[in-house]
């Protein structure tokens, strides 16, 4: 697995997909981070274009506001039963996803979701064995 400086992430996200996804965070007031396989893959040199984002807030919102940046040549699918959506832009998926808190009943395999932190999703879903993660956009805290 290869080994970054700070200065050499900085530059391999330095890509407009990135830019325009901080811009729709940073206009609803939210912060995102980029997560998952895409992060995986750049540290084991794959190409990836595909790219999950967690939102500490509408995952969906994000992601209209991104196709809105982004113009009619980009596509949005909205999935409300999940609080997922995912943009597909120039060979390019970006899925969003509130960040969430997954609990369960005793007696049910169907989860209780909850809204929640990037550090409490990182346990949760689709990003288990993909616990690094880069802010897009400006971090409010």
């Amino acid at each position: 697995m290869r080994e970054y400086t700070d200065e050499e992430l900085a530059q391999l996200l330095d890509k407009d997909i990135f830019h325009h996804i901080s811009e729709a965070a940073d206009s609803l007031g939210v912060d995102c981070y980029v997560v998952g396989g895409y992060v995986r893959d750049i540290f084991l040199e794959r190409p990836s274009n595909d790219i999950d984002v967690v939102v500490v807030g509408s995952g969906i919102a994000v992601a209209e506001k991104l196709r809105k940046i982004l113009g009619r040549r980009a596509h949005v699918s909205v999935f409300r039963n999940f609080g997922t959506a995912q943009v597909k832009f120039h060979g390019m998926e970006v899925e969003f996803v509130g960040a969430r808190k997954e609990s369960y009943s005793h007696d049910s395999r169907k989860p209780i979701v909850e809204d929640g932190t990037l550090e409490g999703d990182q346990g949760v879903g689709w990003q288990t064995s993909h616990n690094a993660a880069f802010v897009a956009g400006r971090p409010r805290r």
